[in-house]
């Protein structure tokens, strides 16, 4: 499993069921070397403000709190590697958060934060988008 890839289908199309279906697959073949079983993290960044979902400064202090996908991702990356960690990014592809991403989906796997921090993903770590369509997307 590439460690970025898109699930795409309508609403009730059975994307999470494949989902689950493959994670339950792969425990079910599990070597300990090129199966792993998964664990499964999954966020909804619609429904959250881009601070949330990424981090943000606080105004009054000044100070760096991290949002929920950069707390993910440092949660995934300290991880043990003998599971496969699974971000999923339910909902629909915004420009806004999505663009923020470019360097998690290249060769790079790194997560960029306005702090400066830069987080990288594991070679455990699989970010997914289960999405509807990709018509809001980039190439």
């Amino acid at each position: 499993v590439r460690h970025g890839l898109m699930i795409i289908g309508m609403t009730v199309s059975g994307k999470t069921e494949v989902e689950n279906v493959l994670a339950s697959a792969l425990a079910a073949v599990a070597d300990g070397e090129s199966y792993l079983p998964v664990t499964i993290h999954k966020l909804n960044p619609k429904s959250i403000k881009q601070g949330q979902l990424y981090g943000d400064f606080d105004d009054a202090t000044h100070e760096w709190t991290d949002g929920i996908l950069a707390l993910t991702v440092r949660f995934t990356s300290a991880a043990d590697l003998s599971r496969r960690q699974w971000i999923l990014l339910d909902g629909p592809v915004d420009a806004v958060w999505i663009e923020n991403m470019n360097t998690v989906l290249d060769d790079n796997k790194k997560l960029c934060l306005n702090s400066g921090e830069i987080i990288k993903l594991t070679s455990v770590t699989t970010m997914m988008f289960e999405v509807e369509d990709l018509a809001v997307a980039s190439p």
